[in-house]
């Protein structure tokens, strides 16, 4: 089945530290090319969701955006630097003592102590934050993956209605390359009988030398190849898996065949017809650099 390789999805998931949403964007591109833009602090996630979007796309150039919107568990906290401040405590109970000090220690003498206080951000639960995106993340390729599917039955029906049309020319162009042959046997013979006039036309000559002409300009070979090479296209289209690299590869023999015949054959309505051919196999062309 021909899948697009553009596509797009979102999704969205509760976290313990807030909700989580997660959109891929996918185009078209030769290899399979990822980056990922993540909150700060959660770099951790880009190989995650690299991974998890390599495991349904073979082919693309694929964007992941993350966002979290924090909830108040996620909000810095005070923390209260325990060991700093018994270290303060101890400090200033020696020092009382051998100054012979009261000992009037109050807590507001230890609020005046420098960083005995810090705001920080809880621990991030890397683990359980990653169940989240996840989830979010399946959603968003879920979603992109139909939107491929959808537009890839589309080039696909596309792509089948241009090979009908290639299918037809070629079949045509047989018509025309047996017609001139034959067009160049009454030349031949014609200008034969102006000059010998009265004398008899050798006509096994004629026939000789409209043989040669014959295989000079023969399509059948290139025409057969064609619609062979048309068959295996279809064939193609209808496998499960990638196809757009095979496919591409296929555009290349059609063109080299519709070439030849281009080489072959100097009758204008021919020629016609291979200038049509070309235009639409460089469409075609043009429609599977975009399938996966």
């Amino acid at each position: 089945m021909a899948m697009s390789m553009t596509g797009f999805g979102r999704g969205q998931a509760v976290t313990p530290f807030g909700e989580v949403v997660v959109e891929f964007r996918s185009v078209n591109h030769r290899f399979f090319e990822f980056s990922a833009r993540t909150p700060r602090g959660m770099a951790f996630l880009d190989e995650k969701l690299k991974k998890l979007a390599n495991s349904i796309l073979s082919r693309g150039k694929v964007d992941v955006g993350v966002t979290l919107v924090q909830s108040g568990a996620s909000e810095n906290v005070l923390v209260f630097k325990k060991d700093l401040a018994a270290q303060y405590v101890r400090a200033l109970r020696l020092a009382g003592k051998e100054m012979k000090l009261k000992d009037d220690l109050r807590i507001s003498d230890l609020l005046q102590m420098p960083d005995l206080f810090s705001s920080e951000k809880p621990k991030m639960d890397e683990e359980a934050l990653w169940q989240g995106v996840e989830a979010a993340a399946k959603d968003a390729l879920a979603q992109l993956e139909e939107m491929r599917r959808v537009e890839g039955e589309k080039m696909a029906a596309d792509l089948l209605a241009r090979l009908e049309g290639l299918e037809n020319v070629s079949y045509e162009v047989e018509t025309l390359s047996r017609e001139t042959v034959k067009a160049h046997y009454d030349r031949l013979y014609g200008r034969l009988q102006e000059l010998l006039a009265d004398r008899s036309v050798d006509e096994s000559r004629i026939v000789t030398e409209a043989a040669v002409f014959a295989d000079k300009v023969a399509t059948d070979e290139e025409t057969v190849r064609l619609r062979s090479h048309i068959g295996q296209f279809r064939a193609i289209l209808q496998e499960k898996g990638p196809v757009g690299r095979k496919l591409d590869f296929l555009v290349q023999e059609l063109n080299r065949e519709v070439n030849t015949i281009g080489s072959k054959c100097n009758d204008l309505n021919v020629t016609n017809l291979v200038v049509n051919q070309k235009s639409e196999i460089e469409k075609i062309r043009e429609q599977v650099q975009n399938l996966e």
